[in-house]
């Protein structure tokens, strides 16, 4: 269904500006034939498409799965309250009161997952059945025009005799026609904003059903339970899950198609670690595309450490439960609300200090660091794995954003970076962690971004990092886009910060509040395909 609404929303403002500019040439039509050609073409535009009666069946029909839902969560949480033995379940060792506490979650997200969906669909269909009913009102506008006029054409002496009534027939005619095309225009982007979001929502909700995303048959559905289920120790746990949905179907794949002997190892990794969030990180690290060997070795690196130690370590990027509350902006346009990524203390920052121009690497360090738990650890724990100091790791982090700086061809002292360049890093950085093309999008007006943004939000719901650049009059700078909650979007601003920015914000020219206030205008993401 996704697929449909992204191509009716594609066409969408392609659509209202030929329908504009219909209606601007009624009003200046010179004949009567010229007026009636300039009604056909109206009359040709397809009406906006959908069926809100079958949107609306599909929505009650999640609304039925949701009452399932929560009768199955009420009894899953009886039994989680019940108290059970310390037994182990599962191929690596996971203690039933937890198996159990992580279904009793899981059926809660299902839940969640249900109601958003059916909401996202009923919402749709009433948005399609007021936009079908604005097009038709439009529509009835134009066939009166005809009845103002008469659709008789006429011939090439008739044109040129006519009389003051004609003319006023003809005028009064192409108000009539202007106003109804002006009404399908209204009609056709508000349909294709109500596809977008419910493309969105419908993205967000299928992503959020993690439990079924790791497809294979070499792990018991408990593990798979518990690694869906498995979250960083400190922040909102639904921010902060180790083990993106993207990440837990390539860890399940890689699974799959291990050879035997290393299979053998990987569950034997997974049996020997000490807590539910070493065994996501492994499993993290092989859907980094990691091999065996490699990982062998990070297991060894991080074998019975505590899980604040694990998140410290090998997740850069920590979001607070209260990250998505308004509190307004600073004097400069900033946001307020701007929550600091550290390791002890330090910053995850451009320059170690913020003073270089290294923003599209230091970007990319840090997309890196949060898919690939093995190149994150590299940076934090150094060539042990066991560091804690932040000066040492300041310096491996200023080393790293300096080599992808010079990868990508940037400029002299550490300044600037081309697209080129910062496509090729995004690609062979990113990608080459999440398996992803990165591919550059160039956004040069308010429609061109709205359009992307159904691309970008459906790869930060799977939990891949898009890169996006911003300018204002005075310079630019790069960013990248790593979260989505409704129609809010979560920017790690390579100044060591993290924020959240609205849909309208990025649309319309407001990402300033994710840096200083002047950054304003978004003009191209880098979105994997």
């Amino acid at each position: 269904m996704t697929g449909v609404l992204r191509r009716i929303d594609e066409s969408a403002s392609e659509r209202a500006e030929r329908l504009a500019g219909l209606g601007d040439r009624m009003l200046k039509a010179g004949s009567k034939n010229d007026l009636l050609d300039l009604i056909d073409l109206a009359f040709a535009e397809p009406p906006p498409e959908g069926d809100p009666g079958t949107l609306e069946s599909l929505g009650m029909r999640y609304r039925d799965q949701l009452d399932e839902a929560m009768g199955l969560h009420e009894r899953v949480d009886r039994v989680a309250r019940k108290g059970l033995p310390e037994v182990w379940v599962g191929d690596t060792s996971v203690l039933a009161s937890d198996a159990v506490s992580a279904v009793s979650r899981t059926v809660s997200e299902m839940a969640e997952a249900f109601e958003g969906g059916s909401r996202a669909l009923i919402v749709l269909a009433d948005a399609i059945m007021e936009a079908q009913r604005q097009d038709g009102e439009g529509r009835g506008k134009l066939q009166q025009a005809l009845s103002e006029m008469g659709s008789d054409r006429e011939g090439f002496f008739d044109e040129l005799r006519e009389n003051d009534e004609e003319e006023w027939d003809r005028a009064n005619a192409a108000h009539f026609a202007s106003y109804g095309v002006g009404l399908m225009r209204k009609a056709v982007l508000a349909a294709g904003e109500a596809c977008r979001v419910a493309a969105r929502d419908l993205n967000k909700w299928a992503t959020e059903a993690r439990a079924g995303k790791m497809d294979t048959d070499e792990l018991s559905a408990v593990d798979r339970l518990m690694l869906a289920d498995t979250s960083n120790v400190k922040g909102a746990a639904e921010y902060n899950e180790i083990l993106s949905a993207a990440e837990l179907e390539r860890s399940g794949r890689a699974m799959e198609n291990l050879p035997p002997a290393d299979r053998a190892r990987m569950e034997l990794l997974m049996a020997n670690a000490s807590s539910p969030q070493e065994k996501a990180y492994l499993m993290k690290g092989l859907a980094a595309g990691r091999s065996v060997d490699e990982i062998d070795e990070f297991a060894f690196k991080i074998q019975g450490k505590d899980p604040a130690w694990l998140q410290r370590h090998l997740s850069p990027i920590t979001t607070q439960g209260d990250s998505l509350k308004d509190e307004g902006t600073n004097p400069d346009g900033s946001s307020v609300n701007i929550d600091d990524q550290t390791f002890n203390g330090q910053k995850w920052v451009q320059g170690g200090d913020g003073s270089e121009g290294t923003c599209v690497a230091s970007s990319t360090v840090t997309a890196r660091a949060m898919v690939d738990p093995l190149y994150a650890l590299d940076i934090t724990g150094g060539p042990s794995g066991q560091e804690d100091d932040p000066e040492a790791f300041r310096q491996r982090l200023v080393e790293e954003q300096h080599r992808l700086h010079t990868e990508g061809d940037g400029g002299e002292k550490w300044s600037g970076m081309g697209p080129e360049g910062q496509e090729r890093i995004a690609d062979d950085a990113i990608g080459g962690a999440t398996g992803d093309d990165y591919q550059r999008r160039d956004m040069n007006t308010a429609d061109e971004r709205r359009q992307a943004l159904t691309d970008v939000e459906k790869a930060v719901a799977e939990g891949k990092p898009v890169p996006v650049d911003v300018r204002s009059d005075d310079g630019a700078h790069a960013m990248t886009i790593i979260g989505q909650e409704g129609d809010m979007l979560q920017i790690y601003n390579p100044w060591g910060t993290t924020t959240w920015v609205s849909e309208d914000d990025f649309i319309n020219g407001n990402m300033g509040k994710a840096s200083n206030g002047e950054l304003d205008d978004a003009y191209s993401v880098y979105v994997p395909q």
